[in-house]
């Protein structure tokens, strides 16, 4: 009995054993078979995705029913997967699609779950970004910005957060949501900026000190709202809304790149939250958050007491060539046309003048400043040997796939990927992406989560509008 005592674990420790063995299972298997044959496990089933994804937005079971209200996020998880993969959709489908999110939009601004329902921040991100996903003229032009930016307004609370939707509750969930929105749209100003940092993180000098009622938390990451638990989606959400705010230096940066890279087990892959399982998903929560830190090393420099030009180099990877490489290598020293020279001393970090952080482009075209933060080739195995199906993607072995895992599943892929170049627009080694470089999806931006070139070219139309 004591022997039995003493090998029996927690519920928590206990699932986490199962799916550690799970996972080093499927490894050892596929690292066990010849060369050649261990190439077949790690390639991107690129058609069969497309396919399943493509199927899927023309028509949806009927266990889907009870998903009524997130009508939007189906289509935005299906047409950013697909981009993602470097496809597109037919005519017929594409003007169905924008036609179904037209009657989804809300006479008062803001989008939907369904035609008729009460707009909702959530279903408003979801299809915008989706909207942009799906580029050219009548899909963007079929967003009506005023009613949406007077939507945004409405959200507003005291606070300076944002309600997800009339009567509906304040968290960084909503404040990030309204503000890529407003920022993607070339909507965002300060009526709508003010005092959303304050909400997310009280302002205190010392970025040591812990505030209780910051979203932050003591761990480092961030919360959905304050005094609650440090989560990866929550945290996505802060930092990228604290920097499209420029406001990301009020945030403590090393404690924060402290927690998330913490988070990758030895599994491969990210847990949302500490003493939590691995999820496919947060590939992309917390690999995005890593990468946004990348291109933050001047604050992260500046609060750890280094100089600018210090690089810091948290990552864990062996440099090994990836197989059947025929990627083109690419130098280091791409131009930029914005500026981007460091601000000078006693400049101040939140400004957009000193830091170029104005928008999502500004900050896009920065070169990272450090090295990846995460391992990002145990990443790239636990999505293509744990999560990856026939068709679509999972979160974990032993769960079923679905739209939601195979977008951020597949976010997270190109971030991993993307994550070692140190300019937006070039393409990355060989030897970052682990299998064939055919393997190789398309940059998002991970400010929005947005494929980049839709991201682009939806900044120089509403730039214009």
């Amino acid at each position: 009995m004591a022997r039995e005592n003493l090998m029996k674990g927690t519920t928590s420790q206990e699932d986490q054993w199962m799916v550690q063995n799970q996972c080093f299972r499927l490894y050892d298997i596929v690292y066990r078979l010849p060369p050649q044959a261990q190439s077949i496990n790690f390639e991107v089933l690129r058609e069969n995705h497309i396919e399943y994804l493509t199927d899927s937005l023309k028509q949806l079971g009927r266990n889907f029913q009870v998903l009524d209200a997130n009508r939007p996020w189906f289509c935005y998880w299906i047409i950013q997967s697909i981009a993602l993969l470097g496809d597109c959709v037919d005519d017929k489908l594409e003007n169905g699609f924008i036609d179904f999110l037209s009657r989804c939009q809300d006479q008062d601004g803001g989008y939907g779950g369904g035609p008729g329902q009460m707009p909702h921040l959530a279903t408003t991100y979801a299809a915008v970004n989706a909207l942009i996903t799906v580029g050219g003229q009548n899909s963007l032009s079929s967003i009506n910005r005023e009613k949406l930016y007077d939507f945004l307004l409405r959200m507003k609370d005291a606070s300076g957060g944002f309600r997800m939707h009339d009567g509906g509750e304040v968290d960084v969930r909503a404040c990030y949501t309204a503000i890529s929105v407003a920022s993607v749209l070339n909507i965002l100003d300060d009526r709508l900026i003010q005092n959303v940092g304050d909400y997310i993180v009280r302002f205190t000098e010392d970025i040591h000190v812990a505030t209780f009622y910051s979203c932050q938390t003591y761990e480092g990451g961030i919360a959905g709202e304050p005094c609650s638990e440090a989560h990866g989606g929550y945290t996505f959400c802060g930092l990228a809304a604290m920097v499209l705010i420029n406001e990301a230096d009020r945030l403590n940066l090393p404690g924060l790149l402290n927690w998330v890279v913490f988070r990758q087990g030895i599994e491969g892959g990210f847990q949302g939250r500490t003493n939590k399982l691995v999820d496919g998903c947060y590939s992309f929560w917390q690999g995005a958050v890593a990468a946004i830190i990348q291109r933050l090393h001047v604050m992260v420099n500046k609060q750890l007491g280094l100089p600018d030009t210090f690089e810091l180099d948290c990552s864990t990877e062996s440099g090994n060539e990836s197989s059947d490489n025929d990627g083109e290598e690419v130098s280091e020293g791409s131009s930029s046309p914005v500026d981007i020279s460091e601000p000078t001393k006693g400049e101040s970090l939140s400004t957009s003048a000193a830091m170029g952080l104005n928008n999502g482009y500004d900050f896009i075209r920065r070169p990272t400043g450090m090295k990846p933060l995460f391992n990002s080739m145990a990443l790239q195995q636990y999505i293509l040997l744990c999560t990856q199906e026939e068709a679509g993607f999972r979160d974990k072995p032993g769960k079923r796939r679905d739209h939601y895992h195979t977008c951020y599943v597949l976010s997270g892929l190109s971030v991993c990927q993307h994550c070692n170049k140190r300019d937006a627009d070039s393409p990355p080694l060989s030897r970052d992406v682990m299998g064939p470089y055919s393997n190789l999806v398309e940059p998002v931006h991970p400010l929005h989560n947005i494929v980049l070139d839709k991201y682009y070219e939806a900044y120089n139309f509403f730039a214009r509008a």
